[in-house]
């Protein structure tokens, strides 16, 4: 008897277990869920879903079956209405999971540009804008811009202001197009990028801007522009731009994105701190 009880607390302990493990992985996802949602612009397709949702559960109430029965079948498709639209976030956030995954499991590689390398990415740019010369600089993180590169001319050599200026001087054979830089070398010159189907920008922005934002929303690249009509420095992220950057803040953005790439630093210094309060709670 004692032993049929026994295994019946033991079933208990583990379906209690298993539970927590069930209601922690639906919490880890609802949560990067909503935080991907809150970084994109599918925030206002997402209230249009629910929306739906809502006036079809009040349609069925209120038996307006003719309303209730287009909103169900639109419902219906909405499944693969989701895939087609946010095709692009699906994408990068895939291409996000895959890299942090492996390199958290492997190692994660020290495949940014050097502290020397950003400044004279950043001096480049700045005597571009200077000179209203037209650039388009896209800085790889974890996700490869290799289908992109087959689409210009390969150059892969170390990173020099020089010769970045060079590149994009114009009526030169290289200068129309996006330079890539990564793992500390400029890979790639001339490549050709996808422009994006946001409308919702100013409609200032130009070809190089409208690319830019596009590469930005397939990819988790830095995208740098220089404006040959005004020298306005832009940088191009996550689906969206911001402007006016000065070699200072230019920078310090370079900085700071390519510092969240790694997990690791950010690991140590929460271990550091709690190593630190457990000591002063000792004491």
């Amino acid at each position: 008897m004692a032993e049929f009880f026994g295994r019946i607390f033991d079933h208990i302990r583990i379906v209690q277990i298993t539970d927590y493990i069930d209601i922690l992985i639906v919490a880890f996802v609802i949560y990067h869920g909503i935080k991907l949602i809150k970084e994109t612009r599918a925030s206002q397709l997402i209230k249009g879903i629910i929306a739906l949702v809502i006036f079809a559960q009040i349609s069925g109430i209120m038996r307006l079956k003719s309303v209730n029965y287009i909103l169900e079948n639109t419902l219906q498709l909405g499944f693969i209405a989701l895939l087609i639209v946010f095709q692009p976030e699906l994408r990068r956030t895939l291409e996000k999971v895959g890299s942090s995954t492996f390199n958290r499991l492997i190692k994660i590689s020290d495949e940014q540009p050097e502290n020397n390398n950003i400044e004279e990415i950043c001096t480049a740019v700045r005597k571009l804008a200077y000179s209203k010369t037209g650039a388009l600089i896209l800085i790889e993180r974890q996700t490869k811009l290799g289908d992109v590169m087959s689409s210009g001319t390969v150059i892969d050599s170390l990173v020099s202001g020089g010769l970045i200026e060079n590149i994009f001087v114009p009526n030169t054979p290289l200068h129309d197009g996006a330079l890539i830089i990564g793992e500390g070398r400029i890979k790639a010159a001339a490549c050709v990028l996808p422009l994006t189907q946001n409308n919702s920008f100013s409609k200032e922005l130009g070809t190089r801007h409208r690319a830019a934002i596009g590469i930005s929303e397939e990819a988790d690249c830095i995208a740098i522009v220089v404006s040959e009509e005004t020298g306005k420095i832009s940088v191009a992220l996550n689906g969206d731009i911001t402007r006016d950057y000065t070699y200072a803040t230019l920078k310090k953005k370079i900085n700071e994105v390519l510092e969240s790439d790694k997990p690791s630093d950010n690991l140590k210094k929460i271990k550091a701190k709690n190593i630190i309060t457990k000591a002063v709670k000792k004491k």
